[in-house]
């Protein structure tokens, strides 16, 4: 009955910026490692970066250094600031929840970035 619900995305020139953030329609726990993936047309869906639920964080190497992972335990929310934007970030961003005791996965309905001048 949980959904993800995603919000931030949107047209931004390259160069700059977005926030995207995702969270639970209901309260869920804390027990999940979070995520956020893309897929740009006839392209695989790819893993962009993940936080665990300590808190660690890695990366594709394609974001390194532009991209920042963060979450809101109490808010249950899962952030992902993009800087520096190219072109080859334009994509559909999906969050995830992976709960880490039964593997159960939801995922957020997308949203769409397009990084164009």
């Amino acid at each position: 009955q949980v959904q993800l619900v995603e919000s931030g995305g949107g047209l931004v020139q390259p160069g700059g910026s977005l926030r995207l953030s995702c969270a639970p329609s209901r309260s869920i726990s804390s027990n999940y490692a979070m995520g956020w993936y893309r897929q740009a047309p006839g392209k695989q869906r790819e893993l962009v970066a993940r936080i665990s639920s300590g808190g660690s964080t890695n990366y594709a190497d394609s974001v390194k250094g532009r991209f920042t992972i963060s979450r809101d335990n109490a808010k249950n929310t899962v952030y992902l600031q993009m800087n520096s934007l190219r072109s080859e970030d334009t994509a559909v961003y999906y969050c995830n929840f992976h709960n880490i005791y039964n593997a159960y996965d939801y995922w957020g309905q997308g949203t769409q970035v397009t990084v164009s001048s």
